[in-house]
């Protein structure tokens, strides 16, 4: 039997376009001889369609869609994902489904047993888990299906109590399929290789594992499916970042070579697993992470603009490192000609600001222009005058020339149908760094995942072959530019230590006494839990972030704003 693996991008909602993906898959499947085409799940619908499964009219286009297919499944069975309606009346009303489609009939439906309902899932929310298991008979082969988080229950913690493979390994099926939606983050590779190579050393069987690519608003798919054989030994891991098909050979996969099995078991790595042992900086700025970032970043910008309908984006430039990578990114995202750079200098700008986010915008080659923001600066000022008084310069002078910016840019968008790109990092959005309706305006946080250190790491990178991004912005001390004279080290912690601090609280979930005891400064460290914990009302009027850790702010950090805990 001839197994193709269909690695596709889809649009939530898009069924026109999701199911022409799957039609040219199938078509394709049948002419390289396949005889089952694996896509990945809720692919009908796209992944995740959240509170669109709460409407009727949603999922009678699941199923219109899915007869739609089941024509094109004549000689050829087909794997689909898809949301399936509950029989029974107690419980939830929607299972999440895989059906096997064959000779233009649905021959088989399989449900998803663990729901995630953590980070960015909420799975829970809308399905019921599976009641009973069932291997699918096809050509003479029984297929043990599931369904991403169902191969997930692993290790020494594991988090629900039943394992579905532990169900239908009793009924000696003879390959596994998991079709996936598993979101990017920096250590995801390594974990999903771990899991696949386990299960098939566990239970000797290979395993084709089929992933969705492309984001969807803040969550990055990024490919990657895998196909292990029954010694355990990685056959094919497809492309990242991009769609992909390929055909496997299950007669190949199921070989067995006694040398190579020496053990029945691998170990499973975690997240956490995966940096342990290593200094936090290295890790989060490794070549290896640094390069996956980047590609996501550009996928994530391209597709929240493709998928929205827009093509062109503006952002401010200020000659400072986030947004000189920020503008890098989004020219390789959409093209040179459709990111607009505006530098808004004011009086506190240095002359090397501007002509430095000039020489970036001349070496990208996108368009950009210069709008002095003093004489507006100064209108605010004088309209204030009679309620400010001779009040003192201070933060709300400096946060009126970023609201003036931020105004600007809005205006253009508007004009002229362009999304904001939000230029602030995951270090700043983290200690409240930044001001609300103005640096903290965007549509879309291209960097609010990624960390200063990180920041810096990715415009070596774009400069890996030739100088983009001008040393000068590199090399200098990072500054807001509101004040004279101002560093960011004037008010938050230098970068280096700062994010080592802040990965162990917001990722590592590690509480003060724990941070403190790795060796850092107690009164450093309760300062910087306490910005974390205080700014999140402003986080939580934030855009939406792209995601590219295991925990990102946004949809998948869910912390009260009225609270006391450190803070």
């Amino acid at each position: 039997m001839k197994i193709a693996l269909a690695q596709q991008n889809y649009h939530i909602g898009n069924f026109d376009d999701n199911r022409k993906k799957m039609i040219d898959a199938i078509v394709r499947a049948k002419r390289e001889g396949a005889d089952l085409v694996v896509f990945s799940e809720l692919c009908i619908c796209g992944y995740p369609p959240r509170d669109f499964l709460e409407f009727n009219d949603f999922i009678n286009a699941c199923y219109d869609s899915l007869d739609k297919i089941r024509e094109y499944a004549d000689t050829i069975g087909v794997l689909v994902g898809s949301p399936a309606r509950n029989p029974v009346k107690e419980g939830k009303d929607l299972f999440n489904a895989v059906f096997l489609l064959y000779e233009k009939e649905i021959k088989g439906e399989v449900h998803k047993t663990l729901l995630p309902n953590y980070d960015v899932f909420d799975e829970y929310r809308y399905f019921e888990p599976a009641f009973d298991w069932k291997v699918l008979e096809f050509k003479g082969k029984k297929l043990a299906i599931t369904i991403c988080e169902d191969i997930w229950n692993m290790g020494d913690n594991p988090l629900y109590r039943i394992t579905p493979m532990e169900q239908l390994i009793g009924m000696n099926p003879e390959v596994m399929i998991n079709l996936s939606a598993s979101p990017y983050n920096y250590a995801q590779d390594v974990v999903r290789n771990s899991i696949v190579k386990a299960h098939t050393l566990k239970y000797q069987l290979p395993m084709l594992y089929c992933n969705t690519v492309g984001s969807q608003t803040e969550i990055v798919f990024d490919g990657g499916s895998l196909v292990y054989d029954i010694n355990g030994q990685k056959v094919m891991e497809m492309k990242y970042f991009e769609e992909d098909f390929q055909v496997f050979d299950l007669e190949v996969l199921s070989r067995k070579k006694e040398e190579a099995i020496t053990t029945n078991s691998a170990p499973f790595f975690s997240a956490a697993d995966v940096g342990k042992g290593v200094d936090v900086l290295e890790y989060l700025t490794n070549e290896k992470n640094i390069d996956e970032i980047y590609h996501a970043l550009v996928m994530g910008i391209r597709d929240y603009f493709q998928k929205l309908g827009f093509t062109r984006a503006i952002l401010g430039s200020s000659g400072g490192i986030d947004s000189a990578v920020t503008l890098a990114l989004a020219v390789a995202a959409l093209g040179k000609e459709n990111v607009t750079a505006v530098l808004m200098p004011s009086h506190f700008s240095s002359s090397h600001s501007v002509l430095d986010a000039e020489q970036l915008s001349k070496n990208l080659g996108n368009p950009y222009h210069v709008l002095p923001i003093k004489q507006v600066f100064d209108a605010f000022m004088e309209t204030l005058h009679p309620v400010f008084n001779d009040l003192p310069f201070n933060v709300a002078e400096e946060n009126i020339q970023s609201r003036t910016r931020g105004n600007l840019l809005m205006a253009m968008a508007n004009k002229f149908g362009y999304i904001l790109l939000n230029t602030s990092n995951k270090s700043e959005l983290a200690t409240g760094y930044g001001t609300l309706y103005g640096d903290m305006a965007g549509g879309l946080g291209v960097l609010g995942d990624v960390y200063k250190m990180q920041v810096y790491a990715l415009s070596k990178y774009i400069n890996r072959e030739k100088e983009i991004i001008p040393q000068n912005i590199i090399s200098k001390a990072p500054s807001a530019e509101l004040r004279p004279d101002q560093k960011d080290s004037d008010s938050l912690p230098e970068y280096d230590i700062l994010d080592r601090v802040l990965f162990q609280y917001i990722e590592n979930r590690k509480g003060p006494k724990e941070i403190i005891a790795a060796g850092y400064d107690a009164a450093l460290v309760n300062r910087i839990l306490k910005l974390v914990n205080t700014n999140e009302y402003k986080r939580n009027q934030f855009c939406p972030i792209i995601r590219i850790s295991t925990k990102a702010f946004g949809v998948g950090r869910r912390v009260p704003i009225v609270a006391k805990y450190l803070s």
